[in-house]
């Protein structure tokens, strides 16, 4: 066998081989852009290689490769090669080629809905400087007829009808994600699963699942929590221990669909409508309400997987001991 620790970056790679045959040690600059790198890899198909390489970004090629000439992939610390050749190497959770292609899909939405949002804000604007103030009934089909038939002068008319086509164009691109998001939710136990929870849509539950993967990694709801960035950071000394704002590490956009979960959630689950209002009440600020709701939500869905049970409207707990509704 040969072990491989791999330096990656994005235009070359430094690599350390250990042969354990021979014992022979090589050290090799492998470009990327020449294919030099590729040559190299597709030189020792056929061989068992077990390449090491710390989580990085582009690296998809990379990994498609490895897969593509069967040798195994890793990721960790790359420079622990007597770990990697004592078979003890630090692995971390990666999602397959097929979740990785469904994090597109979400992710692709996601930046459509976003770009939608500024469009709509945009109008609003043109609308508003014309007196017309309608807030959501603007994107009704009377409120379309309203911005239509608004006179205007000729290059605001000309931003109006762009916007009102870009409009058109990524509520048709959207609604055909939003096909292939239900598609993928409803082929996946998991997904359906979550999806059994009030305010929880496929959008969130699909990307919840390719998030999180295996949710038996995360021994603790707490340590999910923190995962994705929904705990408070630290700031201590000595005796003197300092909350401040939740860290947002992790992944920005399931953390952000659990905030908009959150507060869909919280409209029909009472519990979480009772702890949303009182902390409210007492900290006078709704940000800080809708990150306890997303944590809360979060911890439901974890023992929801964990223990494999649907939602149940009852008071609920973060512990297995108690009913799998609970946060």
């Amino acid at each position: 066998m040969k072990i491989i620790g791999c330096d990656f970056h994005p235009s070359f790679q430094q690599i350390a081989m250990l042969d354990l045959a021979t014992g022979e040690w090589t050290k090799k600059k492998l470009p990327h852009a020449s294919g030099e790198a590729e040559q190299f890899y597709r030189s020792l198909q056929g061989e068992a290689v077990r390449v090491g390489i710390e989580a990085t970004g582009s690296t998809r090629w990379f990994e498609r490769l490895l897969e593509e000439l069967g040798q195994e992939l890793v990721m960790g610390d790359a420079a622990r090669l007597e770990l990697l050749e004592r078979d003890q190497f630090p692995a971390i959770w990666v999602p397959s080629a097929g979740e990785r292609d469904l994090r597109e899909l979400v992710l692709h939405r996601h930046k459509l809905v976003e770009m939608r949002t500024r469009i709509k804000n945009q109008l609003q604007h043109v609308a508003l400087n014309e007196g017309l103030q309608k807030k959501r009934q603007l994107w009704t089909e009377r409120g379309r007829r309203w911005l239509e038939d608004l006179a205007l002068p000729p290059w605001t008319e000309r931003r109006r009808e762009d916007l009102l086509h870009f409009l058109d164009e990524l509520d048709a691109r959207i609604a055909e994600l939003d096909q292939a998001v239900g598609e993928a939710a409803r082929q996946d136990a998991r997904v359906r699963l979550l999806m059994t929870h009030p305010g929880v849509g496929p959008v969130t539950a699909l990307a919840f699942v390719l998030v999180v993967g295996d949710v038996t990694r995360f021994p603790r709801s707490k340590k999910l929590a923190s995962y994705l960035g929904l705990i408070p950071s630290e700031d201590s000394s000595g005796s003197r221990r300092r909350l401040g704002a939740i860290s947002k590490q992790g992944n920005s956009l399931l953390r952000t669909l659990l905030v908009e979960a959150g507060q869909s959630a919280a409209r029909y689950d009472p519990e979480l409508r009772r702890a949303y209002q009182r902390l409210c009440h007492k900290k006078q600020h709704t940000g800080i309400g809708k990150v306890m709701v997303a944590r809360k939500l979060t911890v439901r869905l974890y023992w929801m997987l964990k223990t494999q049970q649907p939602y149940r409207p009852a008071r609920m707990q973060s512990s297995p001991s108690h009913s799998v509704s609970a946060a």
